[in-house]
């Protein structure tokens, strides 16, 4: 049986896996990578790539039925649900090159297409390599959570994993789940020509505080998304062609297909974590600031070490163990500049706390500065209003920042570079933008912090006064 040593063994082949191969490697290291299954992870085949694909189709289809307002005839599309799938996947397979075992293999990555398996505190088994490292890092993300539902393990349903594989178009999409995944795949299939109806046992996008939320839901009635909140899933079943769902509330409900979009779990099961004195829970591996685990050889990154579980998580820890391994710099997870969004239409993003949670943190210390997007010229001439930026401040400085509308997404990166340089609004609010762009809101909703304290400021306006009287 072939055995291996090397200096960094990183097991998973997802975003955050690849980073550190492809960093370790090029700093010089000797590095083996396992996987098992898919090259590139959840975000390349079934998470992030395929979901905004598959919005992005429908996004298309959606304007040409809304284009009236633009002095465009709207037509009614015509969707080609096969073609819609080739897209998606000429997609994937257009950014799949950089991280195929091809481009690793040239830059000097030993890749081995195998699950790996602790035997010891530094060794790992793949098949028939047992592999010695002098450093390790897990990165075996997650896969999709199935809730014990009472009649689910009877009828066909899709995850995100299978979601993107259907050949057909849903007629009536039954999506059990409100948060991100759930409600970018209604909005999706609905603007692609499904029925729509969304269970959400609390209330959907609950990571949001409820008003960005409220202008999600609004836009999903609008384009004719059932959404029944506060209802919680409580059979599923087959019935007349169908399937039928029951909610603990009464709620009946037939459709075609189900999406199950209620969260994810670590991949554990197949390390032997045991073998190498590691801890973990059923929310991930047990990991301190640096990411290391309870065996100082190994790190866990990304979705298998718990916490939020998005891919530029994944990338920001694979950064930071990078510095660990090849420079020794005590890097420490640091949340603060982490940002999460959902790309609907209106997009919702946000970095920072929350409204609920920078009242509980500073009270009465807390102020809000917010900017509406229809006084953005931007958005008034793409007739996009919908929507506000809005931002958290203590003693001058930004905690927390809100996002709703077109964009926010990629609006939302001006805000993760000032919040995780502790930069004041009086830094921001000289800022000189191009217009008319969107990016203005970023310098609005910072000069509207300021205004209260010059315009309404007797103060301010004595000592304007005296200088425009008595100063030549």
């Amino acid at each position: 049986m072939p055995n291996i040593k090397t200096d960094i063994l990183v097991i998973g082949a997802g975003s955050g896996g690849l980073v550190v191969a492809v960093g370790a490697v090029q700093m010089g290291e000797d590095v083996v990578l396992l996987e098992g299954h898919k090259m590139g992870g959840d975000c390349l085949n079934s998470g992030c790539i395929p979901s905004k694909a598959l919005l992005a189709c429908g996004h298309v289809a959606h304007s040409q039925a809304s284009s009236a307002r633009f002095g465009v005839s709207a037509v009614n599309p015509n969707i080609d649900f096969p073609a819609v799938k080739n897209s998606v996947q000429e997609i994937i397979a257009e950014i799949a090159p950089k991280d195929s075992a091809e481009r690793l293999a040239s830059l000097g990555v030993q890749l081995i297409r195998e699950f790996g398996t602790f035997v010891s505190p530094s060794t790992v088994k793949a098949g028939p390599f047992t592999i010695s490292a002098r450093r390790i890092v897990i990165a075996t993300g997650s896969r999709p959570m199935v809730p014990p539902i009472a009649g689910l393990d009877q009828i066909p349903f899709d995850t995100n994993d299978s979601i993107f594989d259907l050949d057909e178009r849903p007629d009536h999409l039954l999506v059990v789940g409100g948060g991100a995944v759930g409600i970018e795949m209604a909005q999706a299939h609905r603007r692609l020509g499904s029925m729509v109806t969304v269970f959400e046992a609390d209330r959907i996008l609950n990571a949001f505080d409820a008003e960005p939320a409220a202008a999600v839901r609004d836009a999903l009635i609008s384009e004719g998304i059932r959404i029944i909140e506060g209802a919680k899933v409580s059979n599923l079943s087959q019935h007349e062609g169908g399937i039928l769902v029951d909610t603990d509330r009464g709620d009946k409900v037939k459709g075609s297909h189900v999406l199950v979009a209620v969260g994810r779990k670590p991949n554990l099961e197949r390390l032997n974590l045991e073998a190498a004195g590691i801890k973990a829970s059923s929310a991930g591996i047990t990991t301190n600031a640096r990411l290391r685990t309870s065996n100082r050889r190994v790190y866990a990154i990304g979705d298998v070490a718990g916490g939020a579980q998005f891919t530029h998580v994944a990338g920001y820890h694979a950064g930071l163990v990078l510095r660990a391994l090849m420079f020794l710099l005590p890097a420490r997870v640091t949340p603060t500049g982490l940002p999460l969004a959902v790309y609907t239409d209106p997009e919702i993003a946000r970095v920072g706390m929350s409204q609920q949670e920078a009242q509980k943190r500073y009270g009465s210390k807390l102020a809000t500065s917010r900017f509406d997007l229809c006084h953005n010229d931007r958005a008034i001439t793409n007739r996009n209003t919908v929507g506000f930026i809005e931002v958290l401040i203590v003693r001058g400085r930004p905690v927390g920042v809100t996002i709703v509308g077109q964009q926010a997404a990629e609006l939302i990166n001006f805000w993760c570079l000032a919040l995780k340089n502790r930069l004041r609004m009086r830094q921001l609010v000289d800022i000189v933008t191009p217009y008319p762009t969107l990016g203005e809101l970023n310098k609005s909703v910072a000069s509207a912090y300021f205004a209260p304290k010059l315009f309404e400021n007797p103060h301010v306006k004595g000592l304007v006064t005296f200088i425009q009287r008595w100063v030549p």
